[in-house]
């Protein structure tokens, strides 16, 4: 059997885990709904553990390289230690230390918007493509810069948040303290709002629903994705002019509106970007979907085996000999 690894997804709604081979393959894989109630950190470092021990034992022979995390929120990637995490009971909490500790195996975490472009470098949409830029569509907007196979974190670890770039200087206000951030005027949150604007809609309105009736003829749902792309075509044709990447993903609950949005995108990404109306850029979907953080988690021991000192080989070593 091949070495594997196993890949851990906290998201605010489901924890999964799964054992990926080398090669990308799927061997085995389980979820639980993440308890998020408040007190709750207790519970979800349980769960991390027992879904990791349950999947590994169900595997069974072979080497296991390590365990990989992906975390949503702001973390301290030299430390292990969640700083602050949207949805989830965790406030500079040492996830990493106090998940390694319990389970005896390497842990590394990242970011789960970084953790999502990884793994469509390496199994997805990405495969081959040395550097990418993910943005990830949702309530709000999250992205993953990859460069020369790698994530790039910065030196805070906040590189790759595309949703606070200005498209808009004196565009709607936005929780961050700025005002015109790509999030607020091109997320599902950003849909809803201007569609209730508009009065497509009260408090229980959806961006499905904004979908539908823009499917269906309605001029001011078009509108409303008309402006979504716009302002996501600003974003992309900003990205393409700095960093001049091949390849820009977008992925997320929106993604199946992209043909009332990708027009006036595309549109607004040729008209600003020298780079882009000239070479062979592309702007594509992204292909895993919600399996691309799973995907990323576990490349995590693979990518980083040789480079990362927290990976602590030689207890994986005892791990993988006494079993």
């Amino acid at each position: 059997m091949s070495a594997y690894s196993i890949g851990v997804d906290l998201g605010g709604t489901n924890l999964r885990a799964a054992a990926i081979d080398e090669n990308g393959r799927q061997l085995d894989r389980y979820s639980i709904a993440t308890p998020n109630r408040e007190g709750s950190r207790e519970e979800i470092v349980a769960g991390i553990v027992a879904l990791v021990r349950g999947v590994q034992e169900r595997v069974g022979a072979g080497e296991l390289r390590g365990v990989g995390i992906g975390v949503p929120g702001y973390i301290q990637m030299d430390t292990g230690v969640i700083v602050s995490a949207a949805n989830l009971p965790f406030t500079n909490f040492p996830i990493r230390d106090d998940v390694q500790n319990r389970l005896g195996i390497p842990i590394l975490l990242e970011n789960d918007a970084n953790a999502a472009a990884l793994g469509e470098h390496w199994m997805g949409a990405g495969r081959g493509v040395n550097s990418l830029f993910l943005l990830t569509l949702g309530t709000g907007i999250g992205g993953g810069i990859i460069i020369d196979g790698k994530v790039l974190h910065g030196f805070a670890g906040m590189a790759g948040e595309p949703g606070h770039m200005t498209v808009y200087p004196d565009g709607n206000p936005c929780g961050c303290g700025n005002q015109g951030c790509l999030e607020k005027h091109a997320s599902a949150t950003a849909v809803v709002a201007m569609a209730r604007l508009l009065g497509l809609g009260d408090n229980r309105i959806t961006a499905s629903d904004v979908y539908e009736m823009a499917v269906a003829g309605n001029g001011r749902a078009k509108v409303v994705f008309e402006c979504m792309g716009r302002a996501l075509g600003i974003a992309l044709a900003n990205l393409i002019n700095l960093f001049n990447f091949p390849l820009y993903l977008l992925s997320g609950g929106p993604l199946p509106a992209w043909d009332m949005f990708a027009p006036t995108m595309f549109a607004e990404v040729k008209r600003r970007s020298y780079t882009y109306s000239r070479t062979e850029t592309k702007i594509e979907k992204a292909t895993l979907g919600s399996e691309a953080g799973l995907y990323g988690a576990a490349y995590l021991p693979f990518q980083r085996k040789d480079t990362e000192p927290s990976m602590r080989l030689e207890a994986l070593q005892e791990f993988n000999d006494s079993r």
